[in-house]
């Protein structure tokens, strides 16, 4: 198979496995000088310093105080900045339910001014919330506004269903598109709708699509390409995969990128396919693509699974001679494959060296240590996991752990219940914050954390998840 016309012949391959080709790059020189600053320059940093703070702590306030007056109805003349701030922190979050009744105070301001741009955003937030019939209301509301929606609406539209697995609205959407004169659906819009049918594999669509694309005039762009091609890779459609790849090679105008490199020896690293794997990590070294830090994890992750250690260590070592730093998801990725394999001295090892580097565990971490290691399960082990799922956003995950220390028997102190509160507030779940801070009020002994055990039943805290 020929990629490009730069390669005169593709890397041998034999019955053996090896490893791919780590090609030598030119280190970096960084020279460095030195700097004194006056006392001048430190006293105008620090004033600069406090004034940031300063701002940024009225921004909160003022945000905080928006979201107290979401469910009132006499507030209709509130300060613009602090109102769409708060609508913005909401979206960008994601607290669906939040942005829309902050949306709901916008729409009632007697400076208010519909917006395309908003409905988009809203509307993209929805989708990633797998909020469908949200959108479909929200949309309703923009026509009755006066608005005409525009190509980005229309695609946020397309996204808001298909990523929830409604193809056929998704589809009659873009149909929709087409009957708007200056609204046709274009690259971006057939690529989310690519993007959808490949997630739910609904390949049968696929042709459909491009031959629609075909007919209007539109062509592939690379976001299209590496999309179809990372859906055949996860299906395991490999043949389909690789045609893929051909097309958008021989397109002349989309040349493969890191991300398409990623899919490619993704696909055949989690299938255990690693010669295949290797030969295409040389492919694409030989087309110039370069490799990046997600590069490696998934040739770590892949040599893992198939048991070859002395590889993966082979490719930590690299990343080390050639300045790619670790990231949590590598040393994850380890200490899962550690796990798996029984090997609890290697997990510790790497859970130590990860700590060492500064590095944060998160609930992923934890959640192998639990899982594959014989960790003591004491409170303090509790503490770190329930913090670390509490800040994931993950509150139902961090409500089990909290019933599985009765189990243990291990009590909660205050630091279970403050970073419990904490991931609460943090999800706009103020009931579920407040009960818990007024039980941890009266906890004025072991007794009491009992007490609290006792008070929260299975029961309650379903009630709690729900909100």
């Amino acid at each position: 198979m020929r990629l490009s016309p730069s390669i005169t012949a593709s890397p041998t391959t034999t019955s053996t496995t090896h490893s791919p080709t780590f090609h030598k790059e030119r280190l970096f020189t960084i020279h460095f000088s030195k700097r004194n600053p006056g006392p001048v320059q430190q006293t105008g940093i620090q004033k600069e310093a406090k004034k940031d703070l300063s701002k940024i702590l009225r921004t909160e306030f003022a945000i905080k105080n928006i979201e107290n007056k979401v469910n009132s109805k006499k507030y209709n003349n509130l300060w613009p900045k602090a109102v769409l701030e708060a609508l913005d922190e909401a979206t960008r979050d994601k607290k669906w339910e939040l942005a829309l009744k902050i949306f709901g105070l916008l729409r009632k301001q007697h400076w208010y001014q519909p917006r395309c741009q908003t409905y988009t955003k809203l509307l993209m937030m929805l989708g990633k919330c797998k909020q469908p019939k949200e959108a479909s209301l929200l949309f309703e509301v923009m026509l009755s506004e006066g608005l005409k929606p525009t190509i980005d609406v229309y695609t946020a539209l397309v996204s808001a269903y298909g990523q929830s697995g409604l193809i056929d609205e998704a589809f009659s959407t873009v149909d929709d598109m087409k009957s708007v004169s200056d609204c046709k659906p274009d690259v971006y819009t057939y690529s989310i709708l690519l993007n959808c049918c490949s997630r739910f594999h609904r390949f049968d669509l696929i042709e459909k699509v491009l031959a629609e694309m075909s007919y209007l005039g539109i062509e592939c762009s690379i976001v299209t390409y590496n999309t179809i091609i990372d859906g055949y890779g996860k299906a395991k459609m490999f043949e389909e995969m690789e045609s893929s790849l051909t097309q958008m090679v021989e397109s002349g105008s989309c040349l493969p990128d890191v991300f398409t490199f990623n899919s490619v020896i993704s696909a055949y690293g989690n299938s255990g396919q690693i010669e295949k794997m290797e030969k295409w990590y040389d492919e694409f070294q030989l087309m110039g693509v370069k490799a990046d830090i997600k590069t490696f994890n998934i040739l770590i992750k892949s040599y893992g699974k198939a048991g070859m250690y002395e590889k993966m260590k082979t490719v930590m070592d690299f990343m080390q001679k050639r300045s790619f730093h670790p990231t949590v998801v590598t040393y994850n990725t380890i200490i899962e494959i550690f796990g798996k394999a029984g090997d609890v001295e290697k997990m510790d090892e790497y859970f130590r060296k990860m700590k060492h580097l500064g590095m944060k565990p998160n609930s992923i971490t934890y959640c192998s240590l639990v899982e594959n290691s014989d960790v003591i399960l004491d409170t303090p082990f509790f503490n770190c996991i329930i913090s670390a799922y509490g800040q994931s956003g993950d509150v139902e995950k961090m409500g089990e752990l909290f019933l599985a220390m009765k189990e243990r028997h291990c009590t909660p102190d205050t630091i279970t219940i403050a970073s419990m509160i904490q991931a609460y507030t943090a999800q706009g779940m103020t009931e579920a914050a407040q009960e818990l801070e007024n039980k941890m009020i009266i906890m004025k002994d072991n007794s009491a954390i009992t007490y609290l055990f006792d008070g929260m039943g299975c029961a309650q805290w379903d009630f709690w998840l729900e909100k």
